[in-house]
């Protein structure tokens, strides 16, 4: 093992984490970022179980202890599809890679125009175009007084593929519905495991959540008709119900995914997924908004912006803040160069 550096530009997304690394990354193949997330993946590996590699190796080494923890989320900037995005990604958590990241992609927006990557007014906004392994998405970064106050994520269109699909757990029996927005998200009301989103539950929630995740697995209503990396159960939603804004309608939710990681924000692919559903029942008309709160208590605004055959177009909108620009440094004598997860 040689002695490494790696240099990242650190975000928060409504209390999320997302750690940008974009340059001195080793060549990663394929003309796509599709491709290369399949790549990245490796034959007979899976996104939560990826094959060993050189960038891999970068991914463990920001995402555990003492570099990172269980909680880091983050992407590699990489080539766009063609010249209509201004670059790609390549999602990670501690477990492995993701196809889709709402918060990440609103980070990544903020951080295109505070890097002068993409130049944006000091009044108004300015549009992001991030090719991601789900397809192409948009960060519109709003500015005013020549500061970023707001970025609004717009997704790959959200598909309900099973309603009302019965799973056993340990807390009794439960319907969840299934909806793919750049990923495949179990959705369940918390009440119904007689559970609350509070931060006092979580070990119960994290539990429940990789329980319900593990129960659907090979479920029909999880594959993706067209890639089947964007198969499987990647997150299960708990939500429930506040008071109705005078805006629309108001819920707390927290998003189980990986392994056992949840989204510190109210999820912004998640949102997409709450919002097709919401939609479908019809308790959320174009025009209205979804005020979805977190289980920390940050807040993302979600619209449904138009209904197609592949699904339902949202915005999610929220706020991101750099946390700091960081060199991390491996020594090849460290016994624990690798770092290490709790």
């Amino acid at each position: 093992m040689t002695e490494a550096e790696v240099r990242t530009v650190d975000y928060h997304t409504a209390g999320e984490p997302f750690r940008i690394v974009h340059e001195g990354l080793p060549p990663v193949p394929g003309d796509t970022v599709a491709e290369r997330f399949a790549n990245v993946v490796g034959a007979g590996g899976t996104p939560t179980a990826p094959r060993r590699g050189p960038l891999d190796d970068i991914r463990r080494l920001l995402v555990r202890e003492p570099r990172g923890h269980a909680g880091m989320y983050g992407g590699f900037v990489v080539p766009p599809d063609d010249d209509g995005a201004h670059f790609g990604v390549l999602f990670w958590h501690k477990d492995g890679y993701s196809t889709a990241c709402g918060h990440g992609t609103m980070a990544l927006g903020a951080w295109a125009v505070d890097q002068g990557l993409v130049a944006a007014p000091a009044d108004g906004a300015a549009q992001v175009r991030i090719d991601v392994p789900s397809g192409r998405v948009t960060a519109t970064v709003h500015r005013e007084g020549g500061r970023t106050t707001a970025v609004t994520f717009r997704n790959v269109p959200a598909r309900v593929t099973a309603r009302a699909v019965s799973v056993a757990t340990v807390l009794g029996p439960v319907e969840v519905d299934l909806v793919h927005a750049g990923a495949c998200y179990a959705s369940v009301p918390a009440d119904r495991l007689k559970l609350t989103v509070e931060p006092a539950e979580l070990p119960e929630l994290v539990a429940a959540g990789r329980e319900i995740r593990s129960a659907l697995a090979g479920h029909p209503g999880t594959a993706h008709p067209d890639n089947p990396l964007l198969s499987g159960v990647y997150g299960v939603i708990f939500h429930e119900e506040l008071p109705h804004t005078a805006d629309g309608p108001a819920q707390r939710n927290i998003t189980v995914f990986a392994d056992g990681q949840f989204d510190r924000s109210p999820c912004g692919s998640g949102t997409s997924a709450r919002l097709a559903l919401l939609a479908e029942e019809g308790r959320i008309a174009p025009g209205r908004t979804l005020r979805h709160e977190s289980v920390v208590g940050t807040v993302f605004l979600g619209r449904t912006v138009s209904h197609t055959p592949e699904g339902t177009v949202t915005d999610i909108t929220g706020t991101a803040y750099r946390t700091g620009e960081h060199r991390f440094v491996r020594d090849p004598h460290d016994d624990l160069a690798e770092g290490f997860l709790c």
